[in-house]
């Protein structure tokens, strides 16, 4: 009897797969930042008469590349995303009218394409209530908890991208190169996968599949380089920045979290509190592209040999670490398995609602996952400096400026002070804790909206800076 084999996936050509895509189409792209973005698929749209398109992604590529192409070459005219403000051309083309811009959070983008995919008629989220990306949308209270009602976000085409496949279309991706291909390919009329490497049936292990045949329809071939990865191309791309003041914002992070905990780090001084753990801390580290076990990053190289964190940076892998996509990373968030989140903020208040993603007068256009982090981690840790430019204080009495979420707020660090927030009988209140180095409790009165109290002994001693 001979023995039956998966049907082949077709093999085709990057400009007949662009081919595919037709004018007005909803285009998914899968990648975060231009990691395991389907740039050269991208790219060769970019170079056909195709217009009209809305383009779905977690951001529109880099400047000139990828997305970014079809930007400029008026291709887009809506986008909808998470994080567009990576690219300085999408700012610009909204600000001006010439883009159509639809803001979701990173988690309720991810399960928005799943619920597609999965042939749901949406999801109810606690991420983004109460907040400006509430408005409009239908609210409940379940388990006790405001929540928001998100459509299911399918396209016509999906580009991915995969780092091998074989002839089935069963793909393998690498490293935190999953991120929102696994779900973009599963939420799509037609997927086309651009892969590194094509294998015979068979050569892959069936436990080590990540998207299932059934899923693609076409296959293409074609080889990164560094210029496809974009400010991800190397370590040395990195832009942050390190001086005395933010170290000792970042040591008082720390002092903030227990042995065993797994953290969260946001972009700015979150990330060198990375840079502060060792070994005998035993924290696990989180990022939200899709790996648990970030170790610091590589003293050279980029992306090609190393997985890249959600500030789009090179890192290293732990023993023991884990990848996965953005469904599951953000189910750990939503579901309370992150202990600890560490991230900026522009305003905290007194009540312990966060501003951390919008001015006004500005685009509405870089939520990212902020959202989802401060209303599903356990422990929200929110680093800034204590003034704006013009001496306003950024830890007030109530945020006046859009909300990231309420009430979610457990300890402020700025350049002058460290703040809890205590329950009482009478609500939540704000208490002062430790002075930074060189600030006095007369400068931290006088450079605070905010109404707190002074408890300088609930502070673990051993805190050096």
């Amino acid at each position: 009897m001979a023995q039956k084999t998966l049907k082949n996936v077709p093999q085709i050509t990057l400009k007949d797969a662009a081919a595919m895509v037709k004018s007005g189409d909803v285009l998914i792209a899968g990648g975060f930042g231009m990691t395991g973005n389907p740039v050269h698929l991208l790219n060769a749209l970019s170079e056909l008469d195709v217009s009209s398109l809305t383009y779905i992604g977690n951001n529109v590529g880099e400047p000139g590349l990828g997305g970014g192409k079809l930007l400029r070459n008026g291709q887009l005219k809506k986008a909808i995303g998470s994080y567009f403000t990576s690219n300085p051309e999408v700012v610009k083309a909204a600000q001006s009218g010439a883009l159509e811009v639809e803001l979701l959070p990173q988690g309720s983008l991810a399960e928005a394409l799943r619920a597609a995919g999965a042939g749901l008629g949406g999801f109810f989220t606690p991420t983004g209530a109460n907040t400006a990306l509430a408005e409009s949308r239908e609210t409940r209270v379940v388990d006790g908890k405001d929540m928001i009602f998100i459509e299911p976000l399918r396209g016509n085409v999906a580009f991915v991208r995969a780092w091998k496949a074989d002839t089935a279309g069963n793909l393998q991706y690498r490293m935190t190169e999953s991120n929102f291909n696994t779900v973009a390919a599963t939420a799509a009329d037609l997927v086309i996968a651009e892969v590194e490497e094509i294998v015979s049936v068979g050569e892959l292990d069936p436990n080590a599949i990540h998207t299932p045949g059934c899923f693609v329809d076409f296959l293409v071939q074609a080889n990164l380089t560094l210029e496809d990865l974009g400010s991800s191309a190397s370590v040395a791309s990195s832009l942050k920045k390190v001086d005395e003041t933010r170290i000792n914002m970042a040591r008082a992070a720390l002092a903030e979290l227990s042995r065993a905990d797994v953290v969260n780090l946001g972009i700015g001084i979150p990330t060198l509190v990375a840079d502060l753990i060792t070994p005998r801390d035993g924290i696990i580290m989180h990022t939200e592209n899709g790996m648990l076990g970030v170790g610091p990053e590589p003293l050279s190289g980029g992306a090609m040999e190393y997985p890249v964190n959600a500030g789009k940076t090179p890192v290293t892998a732990l023993p023991g670490a884990s990848y996965f996509d953005s469904v599951t990373s953000f189910g750990m968030i939503r579901g309370g398995h992150i202990d600890v989140a560490i991230m900026g903020g522009l305003q905290v208040d007194e009540k312990g609602n966060l501003a951390n993603w919008a001015v006004p007068g500005k685009p509405l256009l870089g939520v990212g996952g902020a959202m989802d982090l401060a209303s599903g981690a356990k422990k929200l840790i929110v680093t800034l400096t204590h003034n704006n430019k013009d001496g306003s204080s950024k830890v007030v009495k109530e945020c006046n400026l859009p909300l990231t979420a309420k009430a979610v707020v457990n300890t402020v660090i700025t350049n002058l002070a460290v703040f809890r927030f205590r329950d009482t009988p009478h609500g939540s209140e704000m208490v002062l804790v430790r002075l930074m180095p060189g600030a006095s409790l007369a400068e931290v009165e006088q450079k605070t909206d905010a109404t707190y109290t002074i408890d300088l002994e609930d502070y673990p001693s051993d805190v050096a800076f």
